[in-house]
């Protein structure tokens, strides 16, 4: 007979604990090769201008169009897993099914044809594939997971954190790498082919570890006995939009994900075009990543801690309000890179713990729902709130084409003319600027933090309520 595993206990709220570390690792392997996806496509605006020689008006337009399409099946599949039958089990189902067509539409992102028409069409398809297909239906019931897998707050947090190194650390990653990479391998379009044929291998294995721990996964005595005993009913698809506009902690954390993603959308590309134009030297985002991934190890270090000292909805300011102060220093000295890098470093670091929040204010809103209407509407929740991500990223797609355009942005020029240079400043310092403040007034209205303990213990009066 095997070794019996020693009981991991009770949180401080009395929720049994489930999670052993490589659960977390495991769980943060899946964000991971999320991450790799999302953030490769970060950087496609720059690889479509500049490596295939594709127009930046028709880039912009196209890739906004893939977000759109992208944000429509997020709220459709939210409600295909709402409406499907399995318990907790059926959200990993979705990532077995999904991780081959990943690792290859990974690959399929940098095969683009020559000519304007042909390779529009090209990108349009591939977008969508990879970000309205294939991304949606394993982010989707990936999000749920975080609901579902454990009752502890405390453990929610900590996926929270792991989860965020995951995204984080792919971010880090992709920028560190990905022109250091290609030009050594000669810095043309069959270079990035390369390297999309790497990361796809990379992106396939990440699944395939997070799966086959998710698909043994240990629940709370709570989630099992409800996915047991009574499986929620599905409400329609109508009335649950309704519900979730009338959570207004929902709604916030709705528009805090659209406006955080216009930014991070837009800090996606942004960083190569202000290496190669502002300093001269596109090579120079390696250095900029690496200062970043020092502060993001630092940061994933602090956030436990800020964290509990601050709650959540002071760490959020730190985050949002402290990332504005940089920005203000680099709309000062925009030219110098050694305090571009710094600020860089320091807006990294502050930002850290704020990511490690999405997931936990996700989980919020969803057991005020449960509060609310007696439904916790987790899948169409996650959906939806996935939903105002693609929209935030569409925009961002937009805004930089938009700034790109008005600054008469050409990818054939030796040197950036002065309306290049400040398009650039816009959306690289400004913009930003103006993002962080925006979410600073929106989370003001999130008071869930310290109404939630006497919700939950309601919520726990009814249920004992209804069986007796």
């Amino acid at each position: 007979m095997g070794k019996k595993k020693k009981e991991l206990g009770f949180d401080s709220d009395g929720a049994k604990k489930v999670m052993r570390k490589r659960d977390y690792m495991a769980d943060m392997s899946g964000q991971l090769a999320l991450g790799l996806m999302a953030n490769v496509v970060g950087q496609l605006t720059y690889f479509y201008t500049d490596k295939v020689g594709l127009a930046v008006g028709g880039v912009g337009i196209v890739m906004a169009i893939a977000k759109v399409i992208d944000a429509l099946t997020d709220i459709w599949f939210g409600n295909v897993i709402e409406h499907s039958k399995g318990g907790n089990s059926k959200f990993y189902k979705w990532m077995f099914r999904m991780m081959i067509p990943a690792a290859v539409i990974t690959f399929l992102m940098f095969t683009v044809p020559k000519g304007q028409t042909i390779g529009m069409i090209y990108v349009l398809v591939t977008n969508v594939l990879l970000t309205a297909v294939i991304y949606t239906m394993i982010a989707t019931p990936f999000g749920a997971v975080m609901v579902v897998r454990t009752n502890s707050q405390v453990e929610r947090s900590n996926m929270g954190i792991f989860r965020a190194v995951g995204n984080y650390g792919a971010g880090m990653i992709i920028s560190i790498i990905i022109i250091p990479v290609t030009n050594m391998l000669g810095g043309t379009q069959s270079a990035w082919i390369k390297f999309g044929a790497i990361l796809a291998l990379i992106v396939l294995l990440l699944l395939a570890i997070c799966y086959n721990n998710g698909r043994k996964a240990k629940y709370s005595e709570d989630t099992e006995t409800l996915n047991e005993v009574e499986e929620e009913e599905a409400v329609p698809f109508k009335d649950a939009i309704k519900m979730l506009f009338g959570n207004k902690y929902w709604v916030i954390v709705l528009l805090f994900n659209i406006i955080t993603n216009v930014t991070n959308a837009i800090a996606a590309a942004s960083g190569t075009y202000y290496c190669k134009w502002i300093f001269g030297n596109d090579n120079l985002v390696a250095i900029t990543g690496t200062a970043g991934l020092a502060a993001t190890l630092l940061g994933f270090v602090l956030a436990k801690p800020i964290i509990s000292k601050l709650g959540i909805k002071k760490t959020v300011y730190f985050g949002v309000l402290g990332q504005a102060i940089t920005c203000v220093v680099r709309c000062v000295v925009p030219t110098n890179f050694m305090a571009c890098t710094v600020m860089s470093l320091i807006g990294s670091l502050v930002q850290i713990p704020l990511m490690c929040l999405y997931g936990v204010l996700l989980a919020m809103a969803v057991d005020y729902n449960e509060w609310k209407y007696d439904k916790k509407l987790v899948a169409v929740s996650s959906g939806a709130i996935g939903f105002g991500s693609k929209v935030g990223g569409g925009l961002g797609s937009i805004i930089l084409s938009v700034f790109l355009a008005i600054g008469a942005y050409d990818a054939t020029l030796e040197v950036a003319t002065t309306s290049m240079r400040y398009a650039i400043y816009g959306f690289s310092n400004y913009l930003p600027l103006v993002m962080n403040l925006l979410m600073f007034f929106v989370f003001t209205k999130f008071d869930l933090e310290e109404k939630l303990p006497k919700m939950r213990a309601e919520v726990e009066a009814r249920r004992k309520g209804q069986n007796n």
